[in-house]
């Protein structure tokens, strides 16, 4: 298929639009608006992030503590399952989605995640979280009206905490390859990318599946499965080139924190293009950056407008920027902007050959 992770020669020369959650800046994240609007909007795959419930469903949440997200703390039948957990080791407080069924998760509605950040979604109510085999039928529903000659929209799916999922007696791994299964999607060919935050579930799916494979890579702290086995090495070892290479030998790609790319100084200023890009295409690693957004709060302090962290700065000029620094691919909170960024980038190479 036309839409893809490997790094060839020469390189892509169309870098990929991944609607983060779909279009959050505008819906509530991980919704069936959400992701509809990043379809529409033009993006070559849609993203959830997948947790599991207590009976081994998987649901799309950002989070598997959903107290924050959904009406549950207003729901008094559910008050004895507030609890606390260390989860990849942070203590939180709330409700957590193995603590549920999938009848109970699906009794709940959901809410704004960043509220201060996100007024105007703030009173936005009324959605059901969705299962991942949801979000495979809203795949297959657009793929079925698409003609022969449309590029088909595609799936790029993050397993969230598969190793605390694991102890919690619930493989990730399992139950996202039984979901691809139903669907006809575990194959070389299907328009689905698998990312994780933790590097042995991709290596356990690298041989389970042909489907390409991402490695993301925070900014700090290091890899669950690592700390969990006494592994000293961070994040950012992992960005060096010899964490590169280790990437290499079960992933296709990299979903590299955007500072990985283009550095800051401790005033959030930008201060140029590193060789991540380079290093990783040497590999032959795609480098998929994330996460693009129009807040301020989130956008390097040369592209911001006025002091207010929930202010629009100038997002198009940050896509336009990685663009130029080489990647394959971004995730994006607003897909609109990327598609447009992506063809004014595409029309000045065109213009320079």
């Amino acid at each position: 298929m036309p839409i893809v992770v490997l790094v060839t020669s020469p390189l892509v020369s169309k870098p990929v639009i991944i609607a983060h959650r779909g279009v959050p800046e505008k819906h509530l994240e991980h919704s069936w608006n959400s992701y509809r609007a990043g379809i529409e909007q033009g993006a070559d795959y849609i993203e959830p992030d997948v947790l599991a419930t207590k009976d081994g469903h998987l649901i799309v949440r950002h989070e598997n503590e959903i107290g924050h997200t959904t009406d549950i703390a207003e729901r008094r039948e559910f008050t004895s399952l507030k609890t606390t957990k260390v989860v990849d080791g942070v203590e939180l407080e709330g409700w957590f989605s193995e603590d549920l069924t999938l009848d109970q998760i699906k009794s709940l509605k959901t809410r704004e995640r960043i509220p201060e950040i996100r007024p105007r979604n703030a009173s936005l109510r009324g959605d059901t979280i969705l299962t991942f085999d949801e979000v495979l039928q809203i795949q297959a529903a657009e793929n079925n009206e698409r003609g022969p000659d449309q590029d088909p929209i595609g799936v790029y799916v993050e397993t969230k905490h598969p190793t605390y999922f694991a102890n919690a007696g619930l493989d990730l791994n399992d139950l996202l390859l039984a979901s691809l299964a139903r669907f006809n999607l575990n194959r070389a060919d299907a328009p689905i990318i698998i990312q994780s935050m933790e590097t042995a579930n991709l290596r356990r799916f690298s041989h389970t599946t042909d489907l390409p494979l991402v490695q993301l890579l925070e900014w700090s702290g290091a890899p669950a499965d690592f700390v969990a086995n006494a592994d000293p090495r961070t994040y950012r070892d992992l960005a060096e080139p010899e964490g590169l290479d280790f990437i290499a030998e079960y992933a296709h790609g990299v979903g590299a924190h955007k500072r990985h790319v283009i550095g800051r100084d401790q005033k959030q200023r930008w201060t140029g293009e590193t060789q991540f890009v380079e290093h990783a295409h040497a590999r032959g690693l795609a480098v998929h950056v994330w996460t693009l957004r129009s807040e301020n709060k989130f956008l390097p302090r040369n592209l911001r407008r006025g002091r207010k962290e929930f202010r629009h700065g100038d997002a198009l000029a940050e896509h336009l920027a990685y663009f130029d620094a080489g990647v394959d691919g971004v995730f994006t909170d607003i897909t609109s902007t990327a598609v447009a960024a992506r063809g004014q980038w595409m029309a000045r190479q065109a213009a320079a050959k």
